[in-house]
């Protein structure tokens, strides 16, 4: 039976949330104050929140099934005080996770608030009505909205994004005129969890099908590059495959770069904290400028693969010569077949289900790991190229990620793109990689970036 934790609970709750609308106004004066600290020049600040949909959020440890959805007095509250920081906040652009869609009363009570303080919005549903969905806002005395789209990834997570095309609006009036581009674009969405390992590359097929968007609709647009801010919770780390994807199209982490933290510096941040009681940084705002040197899509998506598969190698305590034996199979030459290949492919559980790699993937991944084209991989060309040592690298792509000298030749036009200012988590205490037991507002950490619109030339 579900037991409700009564009035007693919920006095205790406001004296708590009392303390932390105190704590809350601090984290908010951070980024007013980051905002001050650059009044020359107006800036954009974009929050991205998973608010935790109360279908999910548990109020008694000892009966799972007891939901806050079942006690409107509960989820309200907490509502209108997550509704009480964003407004307080007033970030430029909010995208919101696990938005509860499916509840009317509580969608009329942010379309009513955000629509009175100045925002224009739109919301998503996940597929097949899971309930919850997105919710993206930004304020129409910054931006123009040009253009809504939707992407439902129809996979088995039922997940979905949205992409904004919007334009620079007053206070930024310096920028508007003929020779600026003010285009922006903004992508909300909320990754699968990687229950298991197959579901890693699910969470890399979404990511892949977000660029891909953004690819398509640039190109059907005719329109030039232009700063991309991907928001969400990605549920994964800066150690997981979707994130050194991300980095090698040239993404930067927003909260990583104000804060001059490395790959390495992992542990120095957290975000969430899950069902299974682990404590994680997978909340991210992702910034593309116009000027960063991207690679082609296909490449880096292979590469991505390629990466999972020999982590997959390693995680089975294969050392090099032992897994060049495990895709031979029992072929007798010294060389790696197709068949050989695909073979491993499906005992690593990559393919032969239905969220694995399609034929026509396989047949893709197989024509880059073949670099000569004579139909088998050598040793030489397993050990140098795709398979054991993925091309690309870190830093390579650090290195190549700004456009080279020589490619400045003929510029003509300038564009808009961003310089991160500052980056902001709440509550404070997860910026030291620690979670607060006394946060309840919900089981993500609220972030919020500052950016600074500069000119940059248009390549």
């Amino acid at each position: 039976m579900c037991v409700y934790m009564g009035e007693g609970g919920m006095r205790k709750d406001r004296r708590v949330n009392k303390m932390k609308g105190r704590v809350s106004r601090i984290g908010s004066y951070a980024i007013a104050s980051s905002i001050r600290d650059h009044h020359q020049q107006p800036c954009i600040t974009c929050t991205t929140f998973n608010i935790l949909a109360p279908i999910y959020k548990r109020i008694n440890l000892e009966d799972p099934s007891c939901r806050e959805s079942d006690y409107r007095a509960y989820w309200l509250s907490r509502n209108h005080r997550i509704l009480d920081l964003l407004l307080y906040e007033r970030s430029s652009i909010i995208c919101l996770q696990e938005f509860w869609i499916g509840n009317e009363e509580l969608v009329n009570l942010y379309e009513k608030r955000l629509g009175d303080a100045g925002y224009v919005h739109f919301k998503l549903g996940r597929t097949n009505n899971r309930g919850d969905g997105l919710l993206t806002a930004v304020r129409k005395d910054y931006f123009k909205v040009l253009n809504y789209r939707e992407l439902l990834f129809n996979d088995c997570g039922d997940r979905v994004a949205q992409l904004l095309h919007v334009e620079l609006a007053a206070p930024f009036s310096q920028f508007r005129n003929n020779d600026i581009r003010q285009g922006i674009l903004i992508v909300n969405t909320h990754l699968l969890f990687p229950h298991d390992s197959t579901l890693c590359l699910v969470r890399l097929h979404q990511v892949y099908k977000i660029l891909h968007l953004v690819e398509s609709y640039l190109k059907e647009k005719e329109l030039k590059p232009m700063p991309i801010v991907l928001c969400g919770d990605w549920n994964g780390s800066k150690s997981g495959h979707v994130y050194k994807f991300l980095r090698s199209q040239g993404f930067m982490s927003s909260y990583d770069t104000a804060h001059q933290y490395t790959d390495a510096d992992a542990h120095k941040w957290v975000s969430h904290r899950n069902h299974r009681g682990n404590i994680c940084g997978v909340d991210f705002i992702w910034l593309l400028n116009p000027n960063r040197y991207r690679r082609l899509l296909k490449a880096s998506w292979s590469e991505a693969v390629f990466g999972m598969f020999k982590y997959l190698l390693r995680r089975a305590s294969l050392t090099e010569n032992d897994a060049f034996a495990f895709l031979k199979a029992d072929n007798h030459g010294d060389y790696i077949t197709f068949s050989g290949f695909c073979e491993a492919l499906r005992q690593l559980n990559l393919t032969g289900h239905c969220n694995g790699l399609s034929v026509e993937e396989t047949k893709e991944l197989w024509v880059q790991a073949d670099i000569d084209g004579n139909g088998v991989v050598d040793y030489t060309e397993f050990q140098q190229q795709r398979i054991w040592n993925p091309a690309g690298s870190d830093q390579r792509d650090e290195n190549n990620n700004e456009v080279r000298d020589g490619d400045r030749k003929g510029i003509q036009e300038q564009t808009i793109g961003f310089s991160i200012k500052n980056a902001v988590l709440f509550p404070p205490e997860v910026e030291k990689g620690r979670w607060p037991e006394d946060y309840s507002l919900s089981d993500h950490a609220r972030l919020t970036v500052v950016f600074s619109p500069i000119r940059m030339p248009c390549f």
